[in-house]
């Protein structure tokens, strides 16, 4: 019998799936979001909705399985594992792709949680920091295969703008996460803030910074410039938990939706940096906690 409940037990592979897509969860659930997806409504979007994400989000496990197991069998970090995980990256795209419709709600969550659950695979118990660094050592090797698409969204932005995108964060160790999402989600936490106004925290603190290229897609520099200052905004008179605070961020979801921007960009980082503060050592908050 005890033989028997062994193997019943969910491999690592499988745990790191479950926290990916319970981060993405936990990332279109929270409320209230500016200019995203959330438990409101649908934000500056017209084809998404909260269904739609939740959906998204659960085809992908198998793929976030798939290459946490490719990053076991492989073993290190090298040309085989990353042209490995591309494939299988492009692969639960197609099958997201296939769920929505055609709605693209998470090609940047399969790039970046991906990369983080296979390195988590082959740092298993290590801290938030060296398992980024691992994913930016990943994110820096060519992928041949990769299919070169100068005309899509994220790369005519860059192009124009002259900015860095998610292929830029990821190779850098997610800076966005590391420097300004988890030290904010902790600081808030210890602040009393209470789990959802600590994450929303988390959120604004990361779009204060981040040149988010859906935004700037979107609405251009002035919706870029809004976000960043609005966001900061609301964390200097306190954070989502105050009374001011949560005045400022009433002020900036009424921008984001006159710009119809949408930072995209910064939710999939919030969904990283959620699912990285599970895999560090001092106890996180339960899924789904208020």
């Amino acid at each position: 019998m005890s033989a028997l409940i062994a193997r019943q037990q969910p491999s690592l592979a499988e745990r790191l799936a479950d926290l990916a897509v319970q981060a993405l969860v936990d990332e279109a659930d929270l409320s209230p979001k500016p200019g995203l997806v959330d438990r409101r409504g649908n934000g500056a979007h017209d084809d998404l909705h909260l269904g739609l994400m939740h959906a998204s989000a659960q085809s992908l496990w198998p793929a976030f399985v798939a290459m946490a197991d490719a990053a076991q069998r492989i073993g290190d970090v090298g040309q085989p594992l990353r042209e490995t995980l591309g494939q299988l990256g492009r692969d639960g795209e197609a099958e997201m792709l296939r769920v929505t419709a055609g709605v693209n709600t998470h090609r940047g969550a399969i790039w970046a949680l991906g990369l983080l659950s296979a390195s988590a695979m082959l740092k298993p118990g290590a801290v938030a920091d060296e398992i980024a660094m691992t994913a930016a050592a990943l994110a820096r090797l060519d992928d041949p295969a990769a299919p070169h698409n100068p005309d899509s969204h994220g790369a005519r932005v860059c192009r124009t703008y002259g900015v860095p995108g998610a292929r830029e964060q990821a190779q850098h160790g997610f800076p966005a996460v590391i420097a300004h999402g988890l030290p904010q989600l902790n600081a808030s936490r210890r602040a009393g803030a209470g789990e959802q106004n600590a994450r929303l925290d988390a959120l604004l603190a990361i779009m204060s910074d981040l040149t988010d290229t859906c935004v700037l897609h979107r609405a251009g520099r002035e919706g870029l410039t809004r976000m960043q200052q609005g966001a900061r905004a609301v964390l200097e008179a306190g954070g989502a938990a105050s009374l001011a605070g949560r005045r400022q961020l009433r002020l900036l979801d009424r921008d984001m939706l006159a710009l119809n921007a949408s930072p995209g960009g910064a939710a999939d980082l919030l969904a990283a940096t959620l699912f990285l503060d599970r895999l560090t050592p001092h106890a996180p908050a339960p899924t789904g906690s208020n």
